[in-house]
């Protein structure tokens, strides 16, 4: 018979791969019939809410410190995931374009790959979420200046991503700017903003977490995220996306403004 190991930190580890495998793998059955994958996005953040939400809960940590990470970490997941869901899930979309090209590629053998690729997603997420289980297992009963330096970064971080993807949405509301890119607001000083406060964010999290006992681990988060960012799953396929569709406007977006931390733009003739 299967028992759930007896300390704090093994049964939130159990529970949280226990609570993503259900949702991704239910997400995966999903794709099936509608053989659109773009939910993995919205389930991939909304996974993380969950995961802080839950080892909060089962935290055998400091109880203010508990509520704050729920608190905090469920704001972030809950604005993130209703934007995806809003703009890439709800009403008729068509599949994300980094999907799409997947799904062509591997033929045949994308309905395997794509539950492969729904459980690596899944594994992403406990990974991620490391600086989250050690807040909640910090007994320490009083915020350290570290954890108060982190919640600025933290609401700083929240509120240039959530500016960045309302300047975005706005937009790309008007019908006039359709294959056009958006330059205007942040977007004037780095292609992906959003992508740099949302990386910011993790470099809060892996800050607060680093009062706990081998907090240090907590700072993994952040490195991997920016790998990912930067290498794999962020700009790469943003970008050559945005070239499919937006072809010479794109390039000559590339050759002036930074690609991820914001900064002054290059003058054509310069770049």
């Amino acid at each position: 018979m299967f028992h759930l190991p007896q300390s704090i930190v093994g049964q939130s580890v159990v529970a949280g791969a226990l609570l993503v495998g259900v949702v991704m793998t239910a997400l995966w059955a999903r794709q099936l019939a509608t053989r659109n994958a773009t939910a993995v996005d919205v389930a991939w953040t909304a996974n993380l809410g969950l995961l802080a939400g839950l080892y909060a809960w089962l935290g055998g940590g400091w109880g203010p410190r508990r509520v704050a990470l729920a608190t905090a970490v469920g704001a972030w997941s809950l604005r993130l995931t209703w934007h995806l869901f809003r703009h890439r899930v709800l009403g008729e979309h068509e599949e994300d374009g980094r999907y799409r090209a997947l799904r062509a590629k591997w033929g045949d053998a994308a309905p395997r790959n794509f539950l492969f690729f729904y459980w690596a997603q899944g594994a992403l997420d406990l990974l991620l979420a490391v600086p989250f289980l050690l807040m909640a297992q910090n007994a320490a009963r009083e915020f350290s200046a570290v954890e108060l330096g982190a919640a600025a970064l933290f609401v700083l971080s929240l509120a240039g991503e959530s500016l960045a993807d309302r300047q975005l949405a706005a937009f790309r509301a008007e019908p006039a700017n359709r294959g056009r890119t958006c330059r205007g607001g942040l977007w004037r000083f780095s292609r992906h903003p959003n992508y740099f406060f949302e990386w910011l964010q993790w470099c809060a999290f892996a800050l607060a977490a680093s009062s706990a006992p081998s907090g240090l681990i907590a700072l993994s988060a952040p490195l991997v995220m920016l790998f990912l960012i930067v290498k794999i799953t962020g700009i790469p396929p943003t970008e050559e996306q945005a070239l499919r569709s937006r072809g010479d406007d794109y390039r000559r977006y590339q050759r002036t403004t930074s690609a991820f931390v914001p900064w002054f733009p290059r003058s054509e003739a310069s770049a």
